[in-house]
């Protein structure tokens, strides 16, 4: 999906950038307001500078637009490092230097460090940021101080992520004893073997993850790419296939949703996408995931009405799975369906689930809007 994110900002001289300009991809203006003088575009985000901007780059933009690394822009507005979002105290979002981030958690660990809250807080953003090799050593001292089997996983995680092969094992089967069902620590036991070109141990992991956690649709996906990457992927699709089909795995929908996943992003591969999502639902059509991944398949494909077909049976499971109810509102809105389309967001409105009744919300002021569009249309052809 493309992105248009024009900035405007500052003052000065006219740089001659056309309003209607129309941008792609990730792009990026800093410009005087002058220069646009058909009116600053509707899709451009306007920064305002927290602190003074030099004169020297004041001159440059007099001149007209002015391209700048990404690293300049966040210096030029005021932020120490790239702008990351937080919460305040009162759960409002505000933006701050990633560096003064960092710099803030790691004051507050240090002041306290028998609070491990307080060290997770400061690995998570580190290694959100990639910053591993500093991850690596706070949770190594959150494990020596009584770490739990989640920061196990995240020092072996922070040690896959800086190829410490070796160390990354070792502590990753400690993950694994204290964490006996989950099948994360195997999975990330697989990208040990992975990289230490083991496959016959990378396997065994992933099909201990798979017997720990059936549904785990990650698993799945790992068995396929293992067997793809070193037989093909005909002999993949036969792998997923026979382990899906034993006794013990017969009842979950994960395996056909991992494969139709990693076939969905590619155009050529579409059919054999809707072919496994096609299995994934048959083998449990009551798997919201599963009802997703086919839905959107088809709405990909351009049949709206399987969509329709397929989710009408389905309503029911909207008024907690806001993927479910975009995908069904989108297929009803573009057939033009509007007595279905407020039918179920009347439904979806009195829904527990807070973000299914946002959407609803939402979505009831875009048909409202739509409808009043409608209507001054026709009133302009009648009085025409």
């Amino acid at each position: 999906m493309s992105q248009s994110n024009p900035v405007g900002g500052g003052s000065g001289a006219s740089g001659g950038v056309q309003a209607n300009l129309q941008l792609q991809g990730g792009a990026a203006i800093v410009a005087p307001v002058s220069a646009f003088p058909g009116g600053v575009p509707g899709n451009a985000l306007v920064v305002l500078p927290m602190n003074k901007v030099d004169e020297q780059f004041m001159e440059q933009i007099k001149a007209g637009p002015v391209a700048l690394q990404i690293d300049q822009m966040w210096q030029m507005l005021g932020f120490n490092g790239p702008a990351v979002q937080v919460q305040d105290a009162e759960g409002r979002p505000l933006a701050i230097g990633l560096e003064d981030l960092i710099a803030g958690l790691e004051k507050h660990w240090n002041e306290d460090q028998s609070d491990l809250g307080r060290g997770r807080m400061l690995a998570q953003e580190l290694m959100k940021h990639g910053r591993f090799e500093q991850a690596e050593k706070v949770l190594g001292k959150i494990v020596a101080l009584g770490g739990e089997g989640e920061d196990w996983m995240a020092l072996g995680i922070s040690q896959v992520q800086q190829e410490k092969w070796d160390k990354a094992e070792a502590t990753l089967r400690g993950a694994q004893n204290l964490l006996k069902d989950s099948p994360f620590p195997a999975l990330h036991l697989a990208k040990v073997f992975q990289g230490k070109g083991d496959a016959v141990e990378e396997r065994k992991m992933i099909e201990q993850a798979i017997q720990k956690a059936p549904n785990s649709v990650d698993a799945w996906a790992f068995l396929y790419s293992l067997v793809e990457r070193t037989e093909g992927e005909e002999a993949a699709e036969k792998a997923v296939e026979e382990l899906a089909n034993t006794e013990a795995n017969q009842k979950t929908a994960a395996p056909f949703i991992a494969v139709q996943g990693l076939y969905a992003a590619e155009d050529d591969k579409r059919d054999k996408a809707i072919a496994f999502a096609k299995k994934a639902v048959a083998r449990n059509e009551n798997d919201p995931l599963a009802l997703v991944c086919l839905s959107a398949l088809y709405g990909q494909a351009g049949d709206i009405d399987a969509v329709i077909d397929l989710l009408s049976k389905h309503e029911g499971k909207m008024t907690n799975d806001v993927r479910l109810a975009h995908n069904y509102f989108e297929a009803l809105f573009q057939k033009r369906q509007i007595e279905r389309v407020t039918k179920l967001l009347n439904a979806l409105a009195g829904a527990q689930n807070r973000e299914v009744k946002q959407f609803a919300m939402e979505r009831s002021r875009f048909v409202a809007q739509y409808l009043q569009q409608q209507q001054q249309k026709l009133a302009g052809t009648r009085k025409a």
